[in-house]
């Protein structure tokens, strides 16, 4: 197996225990070639890492990391602990990593990305969407469809927009899918910004809002069957398309290993494909693992 390009994610609870096997296990089920690395923290109890390592999947483990103390206080508290994740920049022993959170599921093969060209020191990634259906308060005021980067996309196919800052949105990014190449050099440059600059007490989301204002200029539109938010599919159902869909990421705070059965009937479609992967990872791993299956099941809600 290939190691020198690395999928990541960072897992810093055991509640995401069932979404960061079920990511491992469509990347294993797609035929890629490349492995996936877990970033996990201190906390993380040592049974979780375990059963990662049981996986075959590589484990690295990182520091948190957070601004100072009462530098930003609008952040969503479940949001907290995703600072960590620019810890992936110190990998330094990988030639390029792409960056998935742990609440995906990859549908299709997503080997392409490790061979996408990035501008010199920069990342490539999928813009935000900027419609928030929910009409979250703490969201940006300039977070309405009009300005939302993916109403301009009306085909599956169609490219993104070129990233700019007219409207803001369309230059700001989703960290879900993030390709890099790790550098400790510039580790430090995005923790002195995370210190000193005063931007960081404005954002909303804490890596994607300082990815955006660091790579400003930087970063590549990847289309947005990269980073497959499950929102999409409801508010933007020209661009979306179900075969096209290649990493489902399943945002906002209703995770579908929560509940099989209780989650809004409007993402019941996406939802039936994760529990679908899941389904056939635990019927593996209940015949390969009793111990691990046991404490995956004891993750996930009937």
């Amino acid at each position: 197996m290939t190691t020198n390009k690395v999928f990541a994610t960072l897992l810093t609870k055991q509640s995401y225990l069932a979404g960061t096997l079920v990511l491992n296990e469509g990347l294993r089920e797609s035929g890629s070639k490349y492995p996936l690395v877990v970033m996990v923290t201190p906390e993380l109890p040592q049974i979780v890492v375990d059963v990662l390592k049981k996986c075959g999947i590589i484990v690295r483990t990182i520091q948190p990391l957070r601004p100072e103390e009462g530098v930003n206080t609008l952040v969503d508290a479940r949001f907290q602990e995703t600072w960590t994740k620019l810890r992936v920049f110190e990998l330094e022993e990988f030639e390029r990593v792409v960056l998935l959170d742990s609440d995906m599921l990859v549908k299709k093969n997503i080997d392409d990305l490790m061979d996408i060209s990035l501008v010199p020191g920069g990342i490539a990634a999928v813009h935000v969407c900027a419609c928030n259906p929910r009409r979250f308060p703490h969201y940006p005021s300039d977070w309405t469809p009009e300005n939302c980067a993916f109403t301009a996309v009306q085909t599956p196919t169609s490219k993104p927009p070129i990233p700019c800052d007219d409207p803001r949105p369309y230059g700001q990014l989703n960290s879900g899918t993030v390709i890099l190449q790790p550098s400790r050099a510039l580790a430090k440059q995005l923790y002195d910004f995370l210190a000193a600059d005063p931007r960081v007490s404005t954002f909303t989301f804490p890596d994607q809002d300082l990815l955006t204002a660091f790579f400003s200029g930087k970063w590549t539109a990847l289309p947005w069957y990269y980073n497959a938010l499950k929102t999409l599919r409801v508010i933007h159902e020209p661009m979306w398309d179900d075969d096209a869909a290649r990493i489902v990421h399943y945002i906002l705070a209703d995770k579908p290993w929560k509940s099989r059965t209780s989650q809004s009937q409007e993402y019941e479609v996406v939802n039936s494909w994760w529990w679908t992967q899941y389904d056939r990872l635990s019927r593996r791993l209940a015949l390969e693992d009793e111990e691990v299956f046991n404490l995956l099941s004891s993750t996930v809600g009937a």
